[in-house]
């Protein structure tokens, strides 16, 4: 017997079954599909990525016993770099190399990452950048303690500093690496991409020190340019400030381009943070630039706090990995 059709009334008692999952707050829905013949480029701040054993070294304000990042964080954070599908990727505050293979073995471990690096530069919260890779890291560099070049100020908004006057030293180097894609997967030459994975100093009122740790990444930056197997850069990671302030502004006026730079102001779908900003970004030397595929770049939204909610107290929604959302781009090999 045909089952008579439902009526709308009967379809109200059925709407909870047909609900679809919330769209989130900031960033896309879905990750934009893969263009065939290109390399996936994100990066992705897993917020405090610290395993479940105590760091004898840190202590006070900075002890991490307490840090292990919940299981079903690291499980959702997974997720977010399954949807992504990223050949490479950049990842902040990683505790160490240890537990970045831990994460991976554990939850990542069918996302073909066999190439992992996570050095330790001695930042004070111990946490580090790193980098997961489909292909072979060929190049690794860091600056545990490189000069910033610049002295601290006698005011730090208004208020005496007890710094004043001593030298700013790098306190969480950036990791510099080259990723080689084998002739096999280009179906041409080699080709090489070298990352600048920054995480510059958080804090509304670090303005100067994030400007400092700007002008001494661009100087990395163009050193690494004028190497001939290296001409392919991006300088990507966490640069806790927005596309106006002039710590950002500072790697535009350096040359560098922002793919992610033609959409409106404050647009919901490229807001990296859950604190409503765009902090996240990728610049591409522009060599790298000319190998942008069009339209590709896109931040992958995950659950969030509402903004009226409380970080330190209200409990995370469900399926939450981090307070800040993967950034992503394709390029397309065209100098083989």
């Amino acid at each position: 017997m045909r089952s008579a059709p439902l009526t709308p009334f009967a379809l109200l008692f059925l709407a909870p079954a047909l609900a679809v999952a919330e769209a989130p707050r900031i960033g896309a829905a879905e990750p934009k599909p893969r263009t065939p013949g290109t390399i996936r480029l994100a990066t992705y701040n897993v917020e405090n990525l610290f395993d479940d054993r105590d760091d004898p070294s840190l202590s006070g304000r900075e002890e991490d016993k307490d840090d292990t990042k919940p299981a079903d964080h690291q499980e959702a954070a997974a997720e977010a770099l399954r949807k992504v599908n990223a050949d490479i990727v950049a990842l902040q505050e990683i505790e160490s190399h240890d537990a970045l293979i831990e994460f991976r073995e554990k939850y990542a471990k069918d996302l073909g990452y066999t190439h992992v690096q996570s050095i330790d530069v001695g930042a004070e919260r111990g946490i580090e950048q790193a980098v997961l890779s489909r292909f072979p890291i060929i190049h690794t560099e860091v600056w545990p303690t490189l000069s910033l070049n610049a002295k601290e100020p006698e005011t730090i908004d208004g208020v005496p500093n007890e710094n004043a006057g001593k030298p700013m030293i790098s306190r969480r180097s950036p990791l510099c690496v080259t990723v080689e894609v084998p002739a096999e997967t280009t179906g041409a030459k080699p080709y090489r991409v070298t990352l600048l994975i920054v995480h510059q100093k958080s804090g509304r009122q670090f303005g100067f020190w994030r400007e400092a740790e700007s002008a001494t990444n661009i100087a990395i930056y163009k050193r690494l340019a004028g190497e001939g197997a290296a001409q392919n850069v991006a300088i990507l990671g966490d640069f806790n400030a927005t596309p106006e302030q002039k710590s950002v502004r500072a790697y535009l006026d350096a040359g560098l381009i922002d793919p992610l730079a033609s959409h409106e102001p404050k647009d919901p779908a490229f807001i990296t943070h859950a604190s409503g900003r765009e902090i996240d970004h990728i610049f591409l030397s522009p060599g790298l630039a000319k190998e942008l595929v069009p339209n590709s770049p896109f931040v992958l939204g995950t659950p969030q706090l509402r903004p009226e909610e409380d970080w330190r107290t209200a409990p995370k929604p469900k399926g939450y990995a981090s307070d800040h959302l993967p950034v992503v781009i394709d390029l397309k090999p065209v100098d083989q």
